[in-house]
């Protein structure tokens, strides 16, 4: 039999994110960390927590680091602080997850979708002028939230240049690009208020549920303090402001802090499984545009083909796993249809919909494993072809 048929491919999966390899790896450190917590039991905001926000503060360039339960809490933190509401135009991309959206609704604001660079997948600064223009008068333009897209960084400095003209207060979702840079800045420091997320899968992950946010402002970082502790002031019982319980639990800081002994070097790795699948794919499907300016953190490898779904089936057949982030764009999904504008209205987004997978993409990804990818991505784009 040929590689061209699956019976004859290997019936060995292919971990999609292996997170077991890495605990192996940092089994030690983690297991020392969590039970120093266990022996301590100041399970909610115990040391480790402010140990991990100074040690995110310095990674990021910024005097402030706060963490809180999950990375959608830290979008949400953030839109609170920028006085985000009714009547107010939350700016986005189409092309996200619905957690950088559902934000905006929650904190009563109008999400304003804007179609995507068909490049680096990042939010067309072009496009954003354009729809604040359009909703001027009729909402006030009062942030976009930028999302970096697969690990790689948006263009702040354009976005900055919007947000001046319009007053708009910049959010980073940087959910997947925290570890990146961009102008050999780091992700943190890119934007007035930055979001991210310890989700397992993510380049920066806990055990569990996560998140944190990061600012060089004083007041901000103090607003963002007061919002996770339920909104209070100078003590416990002394409430300022509607807030929310988004505290960041500390065992799960236990275990980012472990984590960030092997992320350096994990970065590195991702980027030479990036470097590896470039040089065997890009003459057989679209591989992910590089940038000069920007170095990812390679939350996902993502590729564009136009027999996705054919593609996707032949792999699995092979042992190989994807997954399609993200098969519908935000205008289109039915909790947003009526703040999208339909069908049409973010062509960009629609069409990476209908085109994008991703493979498998970690830090323990050696050669051989690359190897029997790429070379299962090669014989089911000919098995399609052949079709």
């Amino acid at each position: 039999m040929t590689l061209n048929s699956p019976q004859a491919a290997p019936v060995s999966p292919i971990p999609f994110v292996d997170l077991q390899a890495q605990y192996v790896r940092i089994k030690e450190i983690v297991d020392a960390r969590m039970a120093t917590v266990l022996d301590h039991g100041r399970f909610i905001m115990g040391p480790e927590v402010g140990e991990l926000e100074t040690v995110l503060a310095d990674r990021a360039g910024v005097r402030h680091g706060i963490g809180c339960a999950s990375g959608t809490d830290a979008l949400l933190i953030a839109l609170m602080a920028a006085e985000a509401g009714p009547g107010d135009a939350v700016f986005l991309p189409a092309f996200t997850f619905t957690a950088s959206a559902e934000v905006v609704l929650t904190a009563g604001a109008e999400p304003v979708f804007v179609d995507v660079d068909p490049h680096g997948y990042n939010i067309d600064v072009v496009d954003l002028e354009r729809r604040v223009a359009e909703v001027s008068g009729r909402l006030r333009p009062r942030a976009v939230i930028a999302v970096d897209l697969f690990g790689s960084p948006a263009d702040y400095d354009a976005l900055e240049a919007v947000a001046d003209r319009h007053g708009l207060v910049v959010i980073a979702d940087a959910a997947q690009s925290f570890g990146a840079t961009r102008r050999d800045r780091p992700v943190g420091c890119l934007a007035p208020i930055t979001a991210t997320s310890f989700f397992p899968a993510k380049p920066l992950g806990c055990y569990g549920d996560g998140g944190a946010l990061m600012t060089d402002d004083d007041d901000l970082a103090a607003t963002m303090r007061s919002i996770c502790a339920h909104g209070k002031g100078s003590g416990k019982y002394d409430i300022v402001r509607a807030g929310l319980n988004s505290r960041l639990d500390t065992l799960q800081a236990a275990v980012v802090l472990a984590k960030l002994t092997v992320f350096d070097d994990e970065l590195a790795a991702r980027r030479r499984v990036a470097t590896c699948y470039n040089d065997r794919l890009e003459q057989i499907v679209k591989v992910p545009a590089g940038s000069n300016d920007a170095q990812s953190a390679w939350a996902q490898y993502t590729i564009q083909t136009t027999d996705r779904d054919a593609l996707a089936a032949a792999l699995k057949a092979r042992g190989i796993p994807s997954a399609i982030y993200y098969p519908r764009p935000m205008h289109l999904q039915p909790a947003y249809a009526k703040f999208g504008g339909g069908r049409g209205a973010h062509p960009v987004s629609e069409q990476l919909c209908e085109s994008v997978l991703s493979l498998p993409m970690h830090p323990y990804l050696d050669d051989s494993t690359i190897d029997r990818i790429c070379a299962a991505v090669e014989a089911a784009k000919r098995e399609v072809a052949a079709a």
